[in-house]
């Protein structure tokens, strides 16, 4: 079974950015905007040399990440909508250089599979 469902699939192949959280060992938060994709199941991230990155330095020590995309379907009204992914990462070698893998433990999305009027539910499940 698939990680995520059509709707999301098609939901996160519309997105061009997601918010990239990673911590240290010492549970240090950083947070970044970055480009992303997906690959199978998993997210993949790169950039022009993350290595000098302070979340490359975080996934070292700590290969725990959480990342969001997410956005406003409508302002008025006032609709959010969006994907939660809480995982392991690894960075990985790819084309010359390298990339931040991200494997989805926990999805939680909103307004994505059910589009109802109103509050989104939050659905949350674990893979795996």
């Amino acid at each position: 079974m698939a990680a995520f469902t059509d709707a999301e699939i098609a939901y996160l192949r519309s997105q061009p950015l997601m918010r990239f959280a990673t911590a240290s060992l010492s549970g240090r938060p950083d947070v970044a905007p970055v480009v992303f994709e997906l690959d199978g199941d998993d997210i993949v991230t790169a950039g022009f040399d993350i290595a000098k990155t302070v979340r490359y330095k975080n996934v070292q020590a700590n290969p725990r990440a959480t990342v969001v995309i997410d956005d406003l379907a409508s302002t008025n009204p006032w609709s959010p909508r969006g994907i939660k992914v809480i995982g392991s990462c690894i960075v990985e070698s790819h084309g010359g250089g390298e990339r931040f893998r991200i494997t989805p433990e926990v999805i939680i999305s909103w307004a994505i599979n059910d589009t109802s009027p109103g509050i989104p539910a939050m659905e949350r499940r674990t893979v795996g």
